[in-house]
C-alpha cells in the first residue's frame, strides 16, 4: 500500500542532516515523501558564495534545498518563508495552524520532526518541534481516527562525533533506527547540494563535500512519539536500539 510521509523541519539542510537516507528509502519503495521547511535559511553562512544581502542568501538556500529534494526524490516541497532565527519569536499557534493545514490536506501516515531539544539546541529547531506536535494534536480534531498519523522525532546521535562542542541536554530516548545502508550515497549527495553550508557539513560529516561518503553511518535514528491518537510510553531499550520501519 502506498503511504504518505511528511517531514517538518526549520531550515534548508535539516532534512539532509537528519533524514535524507530514510526519505530516499521510502521514495524508492514507491511512497510519497513530503517536506515542509519553515525558513529559507537567510541566517546561515554563505560558504564559498558572495551574497550581498539576506534575501540573496535565502534564494540561494532555497535553490540548494530544491536540488537536495531532487536528489532525495521528495514528492512535494512546501516553504513557509519565515525568517531564519525568528521561529522562537513567532506565534506558535500560527505556525502550528500552517502545518496543520498541510496535515489535513495530505493526511500523511507518518510525520517526522525534530525532538524537543532540536538535536543541536537551535531555537528554530525547538520551535518547529513544538509547532509540529501541536499541529498533529489539532489535526486529530478534524480527521477521522483512521487517518491519524504516527509521529516520530528524528535524532542524530553521532552529530557531534567530529565536532568540538557537545550535544545539548534533554535528548529523548531513541526507540528505533532505520537501515539506510543502500541510501548512504544519496544522503551524501543531498548534503553536498547544500554547498553554502560547507562549514556545517564538514564539521559533522568530514569528507562529504569532497565526495567521500564513508563517514555517513548505515542508520538514521528515531523516537516514536504518538500513534493512533495516543502518546507512546517512551522507554530506552536495554538491549540496544531495534531496527524499525516508519510505516
Amino acid at each position: 500500500m502506498k503511504k504518505r510521509l511528511l517531514f517538518v523541519f526549520a531550515h534548508p539542510d535539516d532534512e539532509s542532516f537528519a533524514c535524507a537516507g530514510t526519505m530516499a528509502k521510502y521514495r524508492e519503495a514507491g511512497h510519497d515523501v513530503n517536506l515542509i521547511c519553515a525558513t529559507s535559511g537567510c541566517g546561515g553562512k554563505s560558504g564559498e558564495y558572495l551574497v550581498t544581502c539576506k534575501q540573496e542568501l535565502a534564494t540561494l538556500r532555497e535553490q540548494e534545498l530544491s536540488q537536495a529534494c531532487d536528489v532525495i526524490g521528495v514528492t512535494n516541497l512546501y516553504l513557509l518563508h519565515y525568517a531564519d532565527g525568528s521561529l522562537i519569536n513567532q506565534d506558535i499557534n500560527e505556525i502550528a495552524a500552517k502545518i496543520e493545514s498541510h496535515i489535513v490536506q495530505l493526511q500523511p501516515h507518518v510525520i517526522v520532526t525534530f525532538p524537543p531539544n532540536g538535536v543541536t539546541g537551535h531555537r528554530d529547531h525547538i520551535a518547529i518541534s513544538r509547532a509540529t506536535e501541536q499541529a498533529v494534536l489539532q489535526s486529530e480534531e478534524k480527521l477521522m481516527s483512521s487517518h491519524y498519523c504516527t509521529l516520530f522525532f528524528a535524532s542524530i546521535p553521532h552529530y557531534y562525533d567530529y565536532c568540538a562542542d557537545s550535544a545539548p541536554i534533554g535528548a529523548v530516548p531513541i526507540t528505533g533506527k532505520v537501515n539506510i545502508v543502500n541510501q548512504r550515497e544519496t544522503k551524501g549527495r543531498a548534503l553536498h547540494a547544500h554547498r553554502s553550508q560547507i562549514y556545517s557539513v564538514n564539521r559533522a560529516y568530514p569528507g562529504v563535500m569532497q565526495g567521500d561518503y564513508g563517514v555517513i553511518g548505515q542508520y538514521e535514528y528515531y523516537t516514536k512519539v504518538r500513534a493512533d491518537g495516543l502518546f507512546e510510553d517512551i522507554q530506552e531499550s536495554t538491549e540496544g536500539i531495534p531496527e524499525i520501519e516508519l510505516c
